[in-house]
């Protein structure tokens, strides 16, 4: 079932109006504003330490809508703000330097954005959101592959919708540029750094 609009080629365009003519009904019941249920929802990132090892950590602090179109899918959009000063590395020392003016600058910068800019549907339910990341006033395209996990009600009357995400940044391209020379080789600190992304979204009344 799908919630963003599907890319299409010249084949595709004639398969594709006959399709739209008629709204998937459980597609169309979904359309609506959403708001990001922190509570549930996890945003997590991996870095490489040492050359040798994976650090995990996670924003605990932020807040997000999602407005979902089931009749014109390409309509649906996504924004995010995460509070810098609640990364979560398991490491207070650690979790210290990050919110340092060696990475994020937390005090100039608190915050980190995304606003989705185009959404495209890649086949079942499998999706791909391209938009805006800002952190440290430097704002870049970042692409999120997603998988819908499906629309419920919970036991206290909330409609809900999920999706896990996953992408792929180099810090670098923000400015996070702050690392040290190993003696074996390498650096400290990975350019590269995975995003994942586990949302639950209730739908506003």
């Amino acid at each position: 079932m799908g919630i963003f609009g599907r890319s299409t080629t010249t084949t595709e365009t004639a398969a594709t109006t006959a399709t739209t003519s008629a709204v998937n009904p459980e597609l169309a019941a979904l359309t609506g504003d959403y708001t990001i249920d922190a509570s549930h929802t996890t945003i997590g990132f991996t870095a490489r330490h040492a050359m040798v090892t994976n650090v995990k950590g996670a924003f605990l602090d932020f807040s997000g809508s999602l407005h979902l179109d089931g009749t014109d899918p390409s309509r649906s959009t996504a924004s995010i703000d995460v509070e810098m000063e609640s990364i979560d590395t398991g490491n207070a020392d650690r979790d210290g330097h990050l919110k340092s003016a060696d990475f994020f600058k937390t005090e100039e910068f608190p915050t980190m954005t995304f606003r989705s800019t185009k959404a495209e549907a890649l086949g079942g339910d499998d999706y791909r959101i391209t938009g805006d990341l800002s952190i440290l006033g430097t704002t870049k395209p970042l692409t999120i592959d997603l998988e819908f996990n499906g629309a419920a009600k919970d036991p206290f009357g909330n409609e809900r919708v999920g999706f896990e995400g996953k992408a792929e940044i180099l810090r670098s391209e923000w400015g996070l540029t702050w690392n040290a020379a190993l003696e074996t080789g390498g650096v400290l600190v990975s350019d590269k750094i995975k995003l994942t992304f586990d949302i639950s979204a209730i739908r506003n009344a």
